[in-house]
């Protein structure tokens, strides 16, 4: 991840998730959109896409058309009919058909837009931007996580108990932990990925000293923590609700 990724607000990227059922090509793509400004999510199938649907919120899917199980398009005319919120995410698909009939069923089954392969990953770029831009933006007042009886306001960085107007100011350090944490909330993240999404020094014990903070001011006992869990060998998790 780069330098000008690693000092960008976590809130404020783009969240891609990328379906695939070729490691290269979902490596390849999630990689090539890292790097240009985009924060990435990958998926092996639509079953794990759905699962990953459910953790966080999503600004637009990359799915391949071509995959065993469902199939990309089968899997977007899904989610255009589930009536979950996550039915409106713009949708490119990836397919190696290029005949006309096969676009038009893409569009059909609910997708934004269609690229052929193989294509050029700028190209891909360019065009996840027009989606983008073609969407509503969010109204980023609204940006709210609900962590027991606080609420954590991504704008401000700070914890708000409404029920007793308190509030508790958090570090540059332990917003963009929680933020890191909260694009993937209720999937563990590794100490690695946390250091490296919130630009901390690369030594595990660096991420471990701000998860010790951050607990300190959200959990009622930052001993036996209820929200922000560490999975032995693995990493972190946190137990929070976006509202």
């Amino acid at each position: 991840m780069n330098e000008r990724l690693k000092k960008q607000n976590l809130a404020r990227l783009p969240h891609i998730l990328v379906v695939d059922d070729d490691d290269r090509i979902r490596m390849l793509v999630a990689r090539y959109l890292s790097d240009h400004d985009f924060f990435v999510t990958t998926a092996a199938d639509s079953a794990e896409a759905k699962a990953v649907l459910s953790f966080a919120e999503y600004d637009a899917l990359v799915v391949d058309v071509m995959m065993p199980g469902q199939s990309g398009m089968e899997f977007t005319q899904e989610l255009r009919q589930s009536g979950k919120m996550q039915k409106d995410i713009p949708v490119l698909l990836l397919t190696a058909m290029g005949e006309t009939e096969n676009k038009i069923e893409g569009l059909t089954s609910g997708a934004d837009d269609y690229l052929t392969k193989p294509f050029d990953p700028r190209e891909l770029v360019l065009r996840l931007q027009a989606i983008l831009r073609r969407r509503p933006q969010k109204d980023q007042e609204q940006a709210k996580l609900k962590i027991g009886r606080w609420t954590f306001d991504f704008d401000h960085n700070e914890l708000l108990d409404e029920a007793s107007d308190h509030s508790v100011k958090l570090t540059d350090g332990e917003a963009n932990l929680l933020k890191a944490l909260s694009v993937h909330t209720g999937q563990v993240m590794s100490r690695e990925d946390l250091s490296e999404a919130c630009g901390l020094a690369s030594d595990k014990r660096t991420v471990d000293v701000q998860v010790t903070r951050l607990r300190r001011k959200v959990e009622e006992d930052s001993n036996n923590p209820r929200y922000i869990q560490t999975v032995r060998g693995k990493g972190y998790i946190l137990r929070a609700e976006k509202i």
